[in-house]
């Protein structure tokens, strides 16, 4: 945690905030903190700054707190997701929110088993605490809008032509494509597939939104490989 991220719920007045559970915990055992440490804070949506410990106990501790600096910004993309398996979305996602990405959009495709759908971890409250976790470690304050698409016809032939839309429009896809474009200055829509890749029909569809293939090596990446690896490529 290199960021003690606080909740509106946290706050006991304008300047003071009561942290218990998993933050407390981890004050407790991982930063060894004590009274009267200085630690940097953010207030999730707000902006970033200073806390002191006033006072730290087994079951709660309260920081005095100041905010003074902008969280930094996110990248000019939207990233339009495969729904990977349930263990490898959770990683996904804190690396989603740790790299700046604003905008993310879980997506079906072919080779996404039906069962991922009905995982505990696509309620709201869990994709939130992911992003939180992320959030914490890159320092940064403002959650990524997260959308679900279950149905990939409808969204790629109705929705996705206007959301890419004046951006560079790329799906990454191993093949005889074109290599990754480096140091994009540019809005980017990108498409990453499940770790067995798009169906030629996916491909296609995805073509005639607007969104061009791209491709990485002859390597196959892990979808959580492959999103570090573009975003860091792109930008």
């Amino acid at each position: 945690m290199n960021l003690l991220l606080l909740e509106d719920a946290d706050f006991i007045s304008a300047d003071r905030a009561r942290l218990e559970g998993r933050r407390l915990k981890h004050l407790h055992e991982v930063h060894r903190a004590e009274e009267g440490d200085s630690l940097r804070v953010g207030q999730v949506g707000g902006q970033m700054g200073q806390g002191r410990l006033l006072r730290l106990e087994a079951d709660c501790a309260e920081l005095e707190v100041s905010f003074d600096q902008p969280p930094p910004g996110k990248l000019p993309i939207t990233l339009l997701l495969a729904l990977p398996r349930p263990k490898m979305l959770r990683r996904v996602l804190q690396t989603v929110a740790a790299m700046g990405v604003p905008r993310l959009v879980l997506l079906n495709s072919y080779r996404v088993e039906k069962s991922f759908w009905q995982t505990p971890f696509l309620e709201a409250a869990s994709i939130r605490e992911q992003l939180i976790l992320g959030l914490e470690q890159a320092r940064d304050t403002v959650l990524p809008e997260v959308t679900i698409e279950k149905r990939f016809k409808p969204f790629v032939e109705d929705r996705l032509p206007q959301l890419a839309q004046d951006t560079l429009g790329l799906v990454g896809h191993p093949g005889n494509y074109p290599a990754c474009p480096r140091a994009v200055e540019r809005p980017i829509t990108l498409a990453i597939g499940p770790e067995g890749g798009w169906i030629p029909y996916e491909v296609e569809k995805l073509r005639e939104a607007g969104l061009e293939p791209v491709q990485l090596g002859e390597r196959i990446l892990r979808v959580e490989t492959a999103v570090t690896a573009l975003l860091a490529r792109l930008f």
